[in-house]
């Protein structure tokens, strides 16, 4: 088959609509990469959950974030009952539509919880990108295992988040993929390069022991302190929101430091400081089916990396002797005493950290859903092959 250009015209070209339970301007990981992507070839509309305010009148905030991505905030007053919360928000969805003539779309979902106002939609191909198994987190709502259940029976595609929630979900629906977390690799490179720290990392002495990411349920406290308190010549820098958590838990020691969340555009930057980068995760029902972003974004800015036993990390990259694992306080200061002191094993390692991740990007992640979704569009009869993704043979 010779080459076909993406040919959509504003008409017949879909439009895609994402409902997220996380904010897009959080932290930048799965949605954001995907969703920028996406915006390359059609016009994305990321749909929030509602923001409650003291004002008197429902409203949509709307932004344009880059072309093509238009970021979509309810505002609704305190006080609304489920019914009427609902009939709000399926109100504002409405508005979202109409007043951006979103004639044809797409649905994509990371929260089974929108779809109590999006059930009504006939998107040409739906998708359940289902990162997590949020059910197990914190405060959440008590109905969304049953709303999953419907979401999944509604979608034309799941996805996934890594390996195990693969495993876990696969057997709902009739076409689940896997696709663990990925990695913008040069971004990330650009921490093998530092030549200066942030200023608020700068006057930390080493060795650094980093993690970034947000600070929530999932984190090990107990390990952390444990470890801070057994080396304290070692300093931890925490970067990251504290969320869902109250921060007086969070253990307080001269040598670990909590310098709050900072731009993807800076990660890179912390990370080239750090001698090893850790993800110390609780193994609790928040983390059992996680598939930590950091962990690729940590060995493209080619830093060490100790993590508890994560499922998706054990495999694959323990098992291919990329991560080093460590569950209790004394593996763990044993396993990073042997990082510290072997300097000479340093660049095979990298070599085979750069070799794995030549296989593991956002682009070849976001490629591979795309001929998912453009395949399910030609097996609908909904538009032309020609339309919907560029292929070649």
């Amino acid at each position: 088959m010779k080459n076909i250009i993406n040919a959509y015209d504003g008409i017949n070209k879909p439009d895609l609509i994402c409902f997220s339970h996380l904010r897009w301007n959080f932290v930048f990981q799965r949605p954001q990469h995907l969703m920028t992507r996406m915006a390359r070839d059609c016009r994305v509309f990321f749909f929030e959950e509602p923001i409650f305010t003291d004002e008197s009148v429902a409203h949509l905030h709307v932004y344009q974030d880059g072309e093509n991505l238009y970021v979509a905030t309810p505002h609704i007053p305190y006080g609304r009952d489920e019914v009427e919360l609902n009939a709000t928000m399926k109100e504002l969805l409405t508005e979202l539509i109409d007043t951006y003539e979103i004639l044809q779309h797409m649905s994509w979902y990371y929260s089974p919880m929108h779809l109590k106002h999006s059930y009504h939609l006939t998107p040409v191909v739906s998708v359940y990108d289902c990162m997590d198994q949020l059910a197990n987190f914190k405060f959440a709502p008590q109905e969304l295992p049953l709303l999953e259940q419907s979401l999944i029976n509604k979608v034309d595609l799941m996805f996934t988040g890594g390996f195990s929630l693969y495993e876990a979900k696969r057997h709902l629906h009739r076409k689940v993929y896997a696709f663990p977390s990925s990695v913008d690799t040069s971004h990330f490179a650009k921490g093998r390069a530092l030549r200066q720290d942030p200023a608020d990392q700068a006057n930390i002495p080493s060795p650094r022991f980093g993690f970034a990411g947000v600070i929530d349920e999932r984190i090990d406290i107990e390990l952390l302190d444990k470890v801070a308190a057994a080396r304290p010549e070692w300093n931890f820098v925490m970067v990251g929101p504290v969320v869902k958590i109250d921060p007086v838990s969070l253990p307080r020691r001269p040598n670990i430091h909590y310098l709050g969340g900072k731009p993807y555009e800076q990660l890179p930057e912390y990370l080239g400081g750090w001698d090893v980068a850790i993800l110390p995760f609780a193994r609790n029902e928040a983390t059992r089916y996680i598939s930590p972003t950091k962990t690729p974004e940590y060995l493209a800015a080619g830093r060490p990396v100790i993590s508890t036993s994560i499922r998706d990390v054990v495999h694959p990259y323990a098992d291919k002797n990329l991560v080093s694992i460590a569950d209790d306080a004394a593996t763990f200061i044993e396993k990073a005493e042997a990082i510290l002191a072997d300097h000479a094993g340093h660049d095979a390692w990298l070599e085979r950290v750069d070799q794995f991740l030549t296989q593991n990007s956002w682009d070849k992640t976001y490629s591979d859903m795309w001929q998912l979704i453009h395949a399910q569009h030609i097996v609908q009869n909904v538009v032309q092959p020609s339309a919907v993704y560029g292929t070649q043979a």
